[in-house]
């Protein structure tokens, strides 16, 4: 493989980049940790509830404002048996994986599909740090995940999979970027999306289907294809459109312009090559959020867009194998949860 070939890397140079110590990890990789287009991040053994979030500014470590007065409310030890992080509150988590990359590669993070669909907000920060979900060209250090349960407190344990990352060589080349609608247009009692209980129970990071949908969720049908957002209501949606990434393309979810709607779509953002495209069909589900004001959602209405760019070589292995839980998806809630 060409090391001078620009765009996002594949699972091939991910695995070289741990060979030559670009990455670093505290333990053994998981078999299934690298994907198509991206590495899952794993939680250390310690969280840190803070009494606010915080970004570092280019002169200091996170670790270092981490240790100014104020800062950190309670230390928390996620071994053993894990340790419950609230509603309402905001942790941060040193992660297993460190970074020592070359001055051309450059990173950005997002969460997983199924921390966005269980309403747990994550960013990850880096030293020296003015913006959260950026590594920049040539980083070298840890790498720490800003935790904020919404809806749902979690039980969180080492090696629990909330982030991931996806690398990239030279600059934003070649991107293209494509428009998704709402979907609303159901058959008479199907739903068209669901909405987070308050006070649901707690979601086990690692119980997978193993939760009650119907303890954590009430189904949503539209009338006359629309659908009444409440004010700081979550919800799960999913897009009209089939959406596909192909072989030698990387997509993200990325917002639209914020006049054209008074609601926010908290979606994990990284569709891998190979989404969709051997299942016929594929949407994109959507975490949806309402503002300061009730909001009317309409069918076929935007709300999010693609961002494709090129792979710097296609992978070895796409989307779609036995860990890939939402190839093929339609409205489909997170693994977390049994079946409906």
């Amino acid at each position: 493989m060409s090391k001078q070939t620009v765009g996002v890397l594949p699972d091939a140079e991910l695995e070289s980049l741990f060979a030559s110590g670009s990455i670093v990890s505290t333990d053994a990789l998981d078999a299934d940790q690298i994907q198509p287009a991206s590495l899952d991040l794993r939680l250390g053994e310690t969280a840190y509830r803070i009494r606010a979030s915080f970004l570092p500014g280019e002169t200091r470590t996170v670790d270092a404002v981490l240790k100014e007065p104020g800062i950190e409310l309670h230390k928390m030890d996620l071994s053993a048996d894990g340790a419950v992080l609230e509603t309402g509150c905001v942790y941060l988590v040193p992660l297993q994986e460190s970074l020592n990359l070359a001055a051309d590669v450059s990173g950005r993070t997002n969460p997983k599909s199924s921390t966005g669909r269980i309403d747990v907000f994550t960013r990850v920060v880096t030293d020296g740090s003015r913006a959260f979900d950026e590594v920049q060209p040539g980083y070298s250090g840890p790498l720490w995940l800003e935790v904020s349960p919404r809806t749902f407190p979690i039980l969180a344990r080492p090696g629990d999979r909330l982030a991931q990352l996806r690398l990239r060589r030279g600059g934003h080349n070649e991107i293209t970027e494509r428009v998704v609608s709402i979907d609303l247009d159901k058959p008479h009692g199907t739903p068209v999306g669901w909405r987070a209980k308050h006070h649901g129970g707690l979601v086990d990071l690692r119980g997978i289907g193993r939760h009650d949908v119907h303890d954590f969720w009430e189904p949503l049908y539209a009338r006359n294809g629309r659908l009444v957002l409440d004010p700081e209501e979550f919800y799960i949606l999913a897009s009209q459109e089939d959406v596909d990434v192909p072989a030698n393309q990387a997509a993200e979810m990325a917002a639209i312009a914020p006049e054209l709607g008074e609601f926010r779509a908290h979606y994990a953002g990284f569709f891998d090559p190979g989404f969709g495209t051997n299942a016929g069909g594929s949407r994109a589900v959507l975490e949806v959020r309402s503002r300061d004001v009730p909001f009317i959602l309409e069918h076929g209405q935007p709300v999010a867009k693609l961002i494709y760019e090129p792979m710097a070589e296609p992978p070895r292995a796409l989307y779609g194998g036995k860990t890939s839980n939402y190839q093929g998806q339609g409205l489909k809630l997170s693994k977390h949860f049994g079946a409906i």
